[in-house]
């Protein structure tokens, strides 16, 4: 088995999770979001985050709007929706019963 592809694996099954969560605190661009996630070292590039943003938006958990740039074009900023909010505030707590068990589980020491 592959422990770098475990590891890969691990961190797509969050992406979703972490990227509505940057989403709800406020409007954002994408790049912002990439920064986010890389600094967290949750590492995503272009090419799996736009698809996954088109995903959340024809979900109607998120959607966005344009906003001109004066330095180039315009830019897509994303906003959660109150569906999103719904489906973020269930998956926290399936995210914090998961964590309590996965350190239940590894912390059990014989």
């Amino acid at each position: 088995m592959n422990l770098e592809n475990t590891q890969v694996q691990m961190r797509k099954g969050i992406l979703e999770f972490c990227i509505l969560h940057i989403i709800a605190r406020g409007e954002v661009y994408a790049s912002d979001m990439l920064e986010e996630l890389t600094s967290a070292k949750i590492m995503v590039v272009e090419g799996t985050l736009y698809p996954l943003l088109t995903r959340l938006r024809k979900a109607g958990l998120v959607d966005y709007k344009w906003v001109e740039s004066s330095s180039g074009p315009p830019r897509k900023y994303y906003t959660i929706t109150q569906a999103g909010e719904d489906f973020v505030k269930s998956l926290t707590g399936t995210w914090e019963e998961l964590v309590n068990s996965t350190t239940q589980i590894i912390s059990n020491h014989k």
